[in-house]
């Protein structure tokens, strides 16, 4: 990889992802791309290297940064997430399907060395085994995020196996930072709610989703470590293309608030409470997902093993939270 373009560069994931790759292959080599119409990208991105507005469903305005930038690496971040695809579906599938059709088409035509994608538990179903769920398995997701997840995914498959592109791609669960808000169209973000409104208020009276239930996370540098070591994987161990399950640890709403009570008095936040105001949206969303997924492919073939745990994860959070509203972290790390 010498140069790398990553879209939706100010979303959750990409303000992350930016500054880890531009530490590890030059800032010059890193582009940063956004699409400009709501969520800017931050300051210390555009100080610290090249910048582009990017819209995904714009296949020229793609493939004319690819050129101008000399681009041989994308990581594609673009994404509707899971509230709002369901409230607005055709703008899901415009940007989560062709969008990357128009990535996977520009970088084909390219010569583009890969494109690393991000999958979801999302791409799982009803039907699925819902603990310690298979790689390989029946998905079926009766959400439209969950649906565009699994045409992502056969994409990857098509644009790998029959038309010679290198796409490698890890299915997420919840993702836990605290560099960024929270997302209020993330079904999963309410933990990361949780984890700021004990540092902000100590409580959070706002749960979306019923205290039992069950779902995957993992933290964000875990995230995206997973990116880069599959991006860096040999080719030849890889069997998989776009859908290698990545997992950390799971956790209802009442397990998160527990660990916030252990570790919460270390920064000063005591008899910490919640609370719930039920999103049926959200919580049908959450009740067609998995309690845990199985990675033992992802470990086999490149490595993969998370550092954090969800005590450790919950303990740095709040330190650093606590440093950022006593105005010792003024911006995300770059």
């Amino acid at each position: 990889m010498k140069k790398i373009l990553v879209t939706g560069a100010a979303g959750q994931i990409g303000q992350e992802l930016v500054p880890v790759l531009r530490k590890q292959y030059g800032n010059d080599n890193v582009v940063a791309a956004a699409s400009g119409l709501k969520t800017p990208l931050p300051e210390g991105i555009i100080k610290s290297g090249p910048s582009t507005v990017i819209d995904v469903t714009d296949y020229i305005q793609l493939e004319r940064a690819i050129n101008r930038y000399g681009i041989d690496t994308i990581y594609h971040m673009s994404s509707i997430l899971s509230k709002t695809a369901e409230e607005n579906p055709e703008l899901a599938y415009d940007v989560n399907v062709n969008g990357l059709l128009n990535v996977l088409r520009a970088a084909r035509g390219n010569k583009l060395e890969r494109v690393i994608i991000p999958s979801s538990i999302a791409a799982f179903g009803p039907h699925t085994p819902k603990a310690n769920t298979p790689n390989d398995t029946v998905q079926k997701p009766k959400s439209i995020y969950g649906q565009t997840k699994v045409v992502q995914e056969m994409l990857a498959d098509i644009y790998s196996e029959y038309l010679g592109l290198d796409i490698r791609g890890v299915r997420f669960p919840g993702l836990l930072t605290w560099t960024t808000p929270p997302n209020p169209a993330g079904t999963t973000d309410y933990a990361n709610y949780m984890i700021f409104d004990a540092i902000r208020k100590g409580l959070y009276l706002e749960v979306p989703l019923k205290g039992d239930t069950m779902l995957p996370f993992m933290y964000m540098p875990d995230a995206i470590k997973a990116l880069i070591d599959l991006a860096e994987a040999d080719r030849g161990r890889l069997t998989h293309h776009g859908d290698y399950n990545v997992t950390a640890y799971s956790f209802t709403p009442l397990e998160l608030a527990q660990v916030i009570k252990k570790v919460g008095p270390e920064f000063g936040i005591i008899n910490f409470e919640i609370g719930f105001k039920l999103d049926p949206v959200r919580q049908k969303i959450a009740d067609s997902w998995v309690w845990s997924m199985d990675d033992s492919l992802a470990r086999k073939e490149w490595g993969w093993k998370p550092d954090w745990d969800l005590e450790s994860t919950v303990r740095d959070m709040l330190k650093n939270l606590k440093r950022k509203l006593m105005g010792e972290i003024k911006v995300s790390p770059v």
